[in-house]
């Protein structure tokens, strides 16, 4: 560097920076994290989703709408609108009724299918929170009831 200054030049400034060491950088990081996990234990987490009957409700629409959108059996607009054209159409189609329902929903609800020619599915209780769709057809109302098992 002396030969540098003595032939005129200037030496390059040194910077000014410094380094942080890492344990001071892992320090920090591991401060913001608990700060993070208490402020989630303080604050809880934001409330979401459905309530119980709204989440029934929710389930019970769903079923509604894919019964609604299926293709008939053998007659008729939809899958819905067949079962609620005639007595005789609904025996035909109780059981299929009931086994795609049971596809349909899962495994911790209980529902019942009505018609004003019948229905399937299990009796609804009158203790229990449900979840209720109605689709009006051109036979009729089919009402599609749910409850957790």
């Amino acid at each position: 560097m002396r030969d540098a200054e003595e032939a005129g030049r200037s030496a390059p400034p040194r910077s000014a920076r410094g380094q942080v060491s890492l344990s001071v950088v892992e320090a920090g990081v591991g401060v913001l994290f608990v700060v993070a996990v208490a402020s989630a234990f303080a604050f809880g987490t934001p409330a979401g989703g459905l309530g119980a009957d709204e989440q029934l409700d929710a389930y019970a629409q769903d079923a509604a709408t894919v019964l609604a959108n299926e293709p008939p059996q053998h007659r008729d607009a939809t899958r819905l609108s067949e079962v609620a054209a005639s007595e005789t159409a609904f025996d035909r189609e109780r059981d299929a009724l009931e086994r795609r329902v049971d596809r349909i929903l899962p495994d911790n609800l209980m529902y019942s299918v009505e018609t004003q020619h019948g229905s399937v599915g299990q009796v609804r209780p009158s203790n229990a929170p449900v979840g209720v769709a109605r689709v009006p057809t051109g036979s009729g109302r089919v009402t599609i009831w749910v409850w957790y098992a």
